[in-house]
C-alpha cells in the first residue's frame, strides 16, 4: 500500500485545526487523504493515516463523522473510515478500517509483549506442577492433555514446546485493533490485541491480553471489568465488574456480576457469575451462578454448582496441594462441601458436607449424600431423574458458539462407550461387593465411601437397563433406514465392524469421547515430532472427534459379541429382534421413570405458596396459571413423543426383520 508525505497545504490546515506534530515528516498518508476531519490532536513518532470520509456507526442508534478528534497519538497506523475521539494516549497500535475509539484514558503498547499468549496459569493444583500456558488457539482437549498428562514427562516437555513456539511468534512491540472494533468509555487498555468486531465499553483495566473476536461471534467487554494476563475467545462476554487475572475465557463463555477468578480456565459455553474461582479447570458447560460459591483446584465439565458450593484443597499440612475431579455432568446441591482430593463419577449429584476423601468414578449416575456425618453412595439413582435428562437436551441447544472455527470438541451422547464401560465395571464391582459382604453388615466401604449393602443388588438393574438401551440404540442407528426392498445381505453389511479402532478402553478428554489408544497415538506423534505445531495438534484431535461414530460402533460391536457370542453381522434374526425389543422396552421404561420424576413437580407439595389468600381451588388455579399442567408441559410432551417414536421405530424394524427369518 502506497503512502505519501503531507503536503504543505495539509500541514497548514492541520495547524489551523489545532493539531500539532513533533515532526510533520514522520506522518505519511494514503492517496485520497484529507485533513478536514482531524482536529485538536497531537501526533508523535511515525504515523500512517488512511482516508476518513463519511460516518461510522458507534452504537445501535448513533453514528459519528469519521476522523480524529481531541486525541494524543504516538507511533500508530490508522486505517480507513476510522473514528478516534478523546483518547488521551493512543500509542503503538495498528488500527484497521471501520474502527471506532472514543473516551479512552490510555490505549497503548508500552513494551514488547505476547499479549497474554504464553501466560502460565497454575490451574487445577494451586501448589504448581500443572502449569498451563494459555494462548488464543487453546482448546479444552489441548489443555487437558497439557495439564493432566504430567506422568509422561517427554510428552509434557514436547507439547509445552509446541505451545511456547506458537506463543513466541506472537511477540511484538506493536498492537493490533482489527476491523469493526468498538472501544469506548474505558480507562486503561495496555498491551492488548483486540479482534474484529470486539466491543469494549466501560472497562476499568485491560492489561496483557488477547481478545480473539470475529464478525460471526463478537466479544463484549463491559462496565468495570478488570482483566490482567488473559485470553478471551470469540462469542464471549465479560461484564458487570468481573475481575480476572491469569485466566483463559473460551468460546461462548459468560463471566459477570462481579465474578472473581485467578489462575483459571473457562471453556466453551461456561458461565460464571457472582462467586469466585481459583485454579479452576472449567471444562465446557461449567456453570456457577451464586455469590457464595467458591470453585477451587478442581476439574469439571458439564457441571452445575449449587449455591454455597465449596472445596478445601489443603489440610494445613504442606499447603494447598490437593485437587478434585468432578466428571462430566456432575452437580452439587446447596452448600455442598468437598474436602479434596476427591473424584466424583460422571452425572453424579453431591449433597451435604463431606470431610473424607473418596473416589466414586466407578459409579456414574449416583447420589452422594451425607448421613450423620458419613459420606454415602447410592449408585445409578441419578440415571432416571428429570435433571439429568434436561441437561442432555439443553446442552446442545445452548451452544452459543457462532464462530465457524469451534476449538473445543464436544460430544453430547448420554450413552457412549466411555460411560457404558464404566457401567459394566460398576455392575461387576457391585456383584463382587454383594458376594463378599457379610449380611450382618449394613454398609460396605469402597474407595473411601459407604454403600448400603441392600442397594448392591437393587441398583444393578438400573445399570443393566442402561446397557440394553445403549446396545440397542447403536444397533438401530446402523439399520434404521432399511426398508422392505432391502436384502438380508444389506442388513449383514451394515452390522459389520469398520476395523479395530475404538475396541479398547475409552476416555473423556474434557468433552471429547475418544478411544484411549487414539490419544496414545497422538501423544506419540507429539513425542516423535510428527505433530509439529499447535494447529496440527488440533487437527489430530478433530480427526478423532469426527470419527466418533465409527469408533463407537466398533466398541459396541465388541460388546454385542461378548454378550451374545456372535458377531453382529452373524447374529440370528431372533437375537437381533431381542436386542431391539430390549432397547424398546428399557428406553420407554426409562422415559416413564423420568416422567414419574417430573410428575413430582406438579404434586401438592410443589403447590405450596401458590394461591395466596385463597382456598385449595385458588391455589390450583394459581399454580396452573404460573406453571401450567403436567400433560401440557413441553418436557413431558417431548418425552412422550420420544417414547412413541421409539415404539414405532422398533416395531417397524422388528416387522422388517421377521421377513428375514
Amino acid at each position: 500500500m502506497t503512502y505519501r508525505h503531507l503536503t504543505d497545504e495539509e500541514v497548514k490546515r492541520l495547524l489551523l485545526q489545532n493539531c500539532f506534530a513533533e515532526n510533520w515528516t514522520g506522518i505519511t498518508v494514503k492517496e485520497g487523504f484529507s485533513p478536514e476531519n482531524i482536529s485538536n490532536t497531537r501526533f508523535d513518532g511515525k504515523i500512517k493515516l488512511g482516508v476518513f470520509s463519511g460516518t461510522i456507526k458507534t452504537g445501535k442508534n448513533t453514528s459519528k463523522k469519521c476522523g480524529i478528534y481531541n486525541s494524543y497519538i504516538t507511533n500508530c497506523e490508522i486505517g480507513d473510515q476510522v473514528y478516534v475521539s478523546d483518547v488521551k494516549n493512543l500509542s503503538n497500535y495498528t488500527i484497521e478500517e471501520n474502527v471506532a475509539i472514543s473516551n479512552i484514558g490510555s490505549l497503548e503498547v508500552d513494551e514488547e509483549s505476547t499479549f497474554g499468549n504464553g501466560t502460565e496459569i497454575e490451574v487445577l493444583n494451586e501448589g504448581g506442577g500443572r502449569e498451563l500456558p494459555i494462548f488464543d488457539r487453546l482448546s479444552a482437549q489441548v489443555a487437558y492433555l497439557t495439564v493432566l498428562y504430567r506422568h509422561d514427562k517427554e510428552f509434557t516437555n514436547k507439547i509445552l514446546d509446541l505451545i511456547r513456539n506458537y506463543c513466541e511468534a506472537k511477540r511484538s512491540n506493536r498492537g493490533l485493533i482489527q476491523t469493526g472494533a468498538r472501544i469506548q468509555d474505558s480507562l486503561i487498555i495496555r498491551n492488548v490485541l483486540i479482534g474484529s468486531h470486539t466491543t469494549i465499553s466501560g472497562a476499568s483495566l485491560l492489561e496483557e491480553g488477547t481478545i480473539q473476536s470475529c464478525h460471526e461471534a463478537p466479544v463484549f467487554i463491559g462496565t468495570g471489568v478488570i482483566a490482567k494476563k488473559f485470553i478471551i475467545l470469540s462469542g464471549s462476554k465479560v461484564d458487570g465488574g468481573a475481575i480476572i487475572e491469569k485466566c483463559f475465557v473460551g468460546q461462548g463463555v459468560k463471566v459477570g456480576k462481579q465474578y472473581s477468578a485467578e489462575n483459571s480456565a473457562f471453556f466453551a459455553n461456561s458461565e460464571a457469575f457472582h462467586g469466585e474461582a481459583c485454579s479452576l479447570f472449567a471444562g465446557p458447560y461449567t456453570v456457577t451462578h451464586h455469590k457464595s460459591t467458591l470453585m477451587i483446584a478442581t476439574l469439571a465439565s458439564f457441571f452445575n454448582a449449587g449455591s454455597g458450593t465449596n472445596q478445601s484443597n489443603h489440610m494445613y499440612k504442606l499447603g494447598p496441594l490437593h485437587q478434585g475431579i468432578l466428571e462430566r455432568g456432575s452437580k452439587t446441591g446447596s452448600f455442598a462441601y468437598l474436602l479434596l482430593p476427591v473424584n466424583i463419577g460422571a452425572f453424579s449429584v453431591v449433597m451435604g458436607k463431606h470431610y473424607s476423601n473418596f473416589d466414586t468414578s466407578d459409579f456414574p449416575f449416583s447420589y452422594i449424600s451425607e448421613e450423620k456425618g458419613k459420606s454415602e453412595l447410592t449408585p445409578a439413582m441419578n440415571l432416571f431423574t428429570v435433571g439429568t435428562r434436561r441437561d442432555i437436551d439443553k446442552w446442545p441447544a445452548r451452544d452459543r458458539r457462532k464462530d465457524p472455527d469451534k476449538l473445543d470438541l464436544i460430544h453430547f451422547d448420554l450413552f457412549n462407550p466411555y460411560l457404558v464401560d464404566k457401567i459394566i465395571g460398576g455392575i461387576r464391582i457391585l456383584n463382587e461387593l454383594s458376594e463378599k459382604t457379610d449380611k450382618n453388615h449394613d454398609y460396605v466401604t469402597f474407595k473411601g465411601i459407604s454403600i448400603n449393602r441392600l442397594l448392591l443388588k437393587t441398583t444393578r438393574k438400573y445399570y443393566e437397563m442402561a446397557m440394553k438401551i445403549y446396545a440397542g440404540q447403536e444397533l438401530v442407528k446402523r439399520i434404521v433406514d432399511l426398508d422392505n426392498n432391502s436384502l438380508l445381505t444389506d442388513l449383514r453389511y451394515r452390522l459389520t465392524s469398520q476395523g479395530t479402532d475404538g475396541t479398547g478402553k475409552w476416555i473423556d478428554i474434557c468433552g471429547l469421547f475418544s478411544p484411549s489408544d487414539k490419544i496414545d497415538e497422538l501423544v506419540d506423534s507429539v513425542k516423535n515430532r510428527k505433530t509439529k505445531s499447535v494447529d496440527e495438534l488440533n487437527e489430530n484431535l478433530a480427526s478423532i472427534f469426527y470419527n466418533y461414530d465409527k469408533y463407537a460402533w466398533n466398541w459396541c460391536y465388541g460388546l454385542i459379541l461378548i454378550q451374545t457370542g456372535h458377531k453382529p453381522e452373524d447374529l440370528p434374526v431372533d437375537d437381533l429382534i431381542r436386542i431391539i425389543t430390549d432397547w424398546k422396552i428399557n428406553a420407554i421404561k426409562l422415559n416413564n421413570m423420568i416422567l414419574k420424576d417430573a410428575e413430582k413437580e406438579f404434586d401438592a407439595g410443589s403447590k405450596i405458596g401458590f394461591g395466596i389468600n385463597g382456598d385449595i381451588s385458588t391455589r390450583d388455579n394459581d399454580f396452573k396459571a404460573v406453571r401450567g399442567e403436567y400433560d401440557n408441559n413441553k418436557f413431558v410432551y417431548g418425552m412422550r413423543r420420544e417414547s412413541q417414536e421409539i415404539q414405532e421405530k422398533a416395531d417397524k424394524l422388528i416387522a422388517l426383520l421377521t421377513n428375514y427369518k
